[in-house]
Order: C-alpha cells, then structure tokens, then sequence
C-alpha cells in the first residue's frame, strides 16, 4: 500500500487511472495491416506444394487421410461441415468420388473457398464442379435442420460404414 501511495495511485479513481495510464497507450486499435497504407511487405506467403492424386493408395487409407484432413483444417467453419459430411459419406463414396473430394479440400489454398462454394457464397469454379461439391453443398444447406455445433466424436470411427 505504501508503494502504491508513493506512486500516487491510490489516489486517483479506478476509471481516472484507466483514462490517464491506460488511454494514452490505447489510442489506435486493429491488427497490424489493418491500414490502407500498408504496404504488405511483412506478409510472407508460403508457396503450397500442387495437390497430386495418389492412385496406389488403398481405399481405406485414402479414407482414413480424408477423414483425418477433414477434421484437421485452418478454420473452425471447416472443421464442422467437413468432419460431419466426410462421417456421413466417405464409407460410401467411389474412389473417383474420394478423389475429387481429395482435390477439393487439398488443392485450394485458402479454406474460406471451400467454405463460400459449399454455402453457395461464391460460384465454385469449373475445375470444382462435380457430384462431390454438389453433395457437400447440399450437406451444407442441412435440410433436417441438425445442430452442427461440433465436429463428430471420434467413436463413430469404430462403427460398421451404413
């Protein structure tokens, strides 16, 4: 307390003490590049290796990684609908499905892409449309209305494919 009171703290109000030691620091809030005059040139790009499909790989391997890539992704949004549609599908896709469903979640860069197209905020482009994306859109129109608050415990893993 006596420490306090040498520095004069105890004297001021609780807020007075936010307006005159806080404020001043707080003065420009955001995220650094928030600025139109930023120049970018602290943003680094990582180059991603091009998507290849893997023809010798087993079909429950191919399921298995699809299935682990569609819970393991960069956006929370993405965990969600891809975890739930590849439960709900892998076990009964192709294996041209699986592939197109490969190159769909491991050839675009961004995972705000794969979001926009399955909720049809942004047309899908051409090299994307197929059965597989139109099934994922509608998977993601969620029709039964199911509360997809979380992805899929892990124990469906062990459950017989239906």
């Amino acid at each position: 307390m006596a420490g306090q009171q040498s520095l004069g703290l105890c004297s001021l109000p609780g807020r007075a003490l936010c307006r005159h030691v806080v404020w001043p620091v707080c003065l420009q809030r955001g995220y650094r590049g928030d600025s139109p005059r930023d120049s970018g040139k602290d943003v680094l790009e990582i180059p991603l290796p091009p998507w290849q499909e893997r023809p010798d790989e087993p079909l429950e391997t191919k399921r298995a990684r699809l299935l682990y890539e569609s819970r393991k992704r960069g956006m929370l949004e993405n965990c969600i609908l891809l975890s739930l549609f590849a439960k709900e599908n892998l076990n009964r896709m192709s294996e041209q499905q699986l592939n197109l469903y490969d190159r769909l979640i491991n050839e675009p860069s961004n995972d705000w892409d794969i979001y926009y197209w399955a909720t049809e905020a942004k047309p899908t482009p051409a090299e994307f449309e197929n059965d597989v994306m139109a099934m994922l859109r509608e998977f993601a129109k969620n029709k039964k209305r199911e509360q997809r608050l979380r992805q899929p415990d892990l124990e469906y893993l062990f459950e017989p494919p239906h």
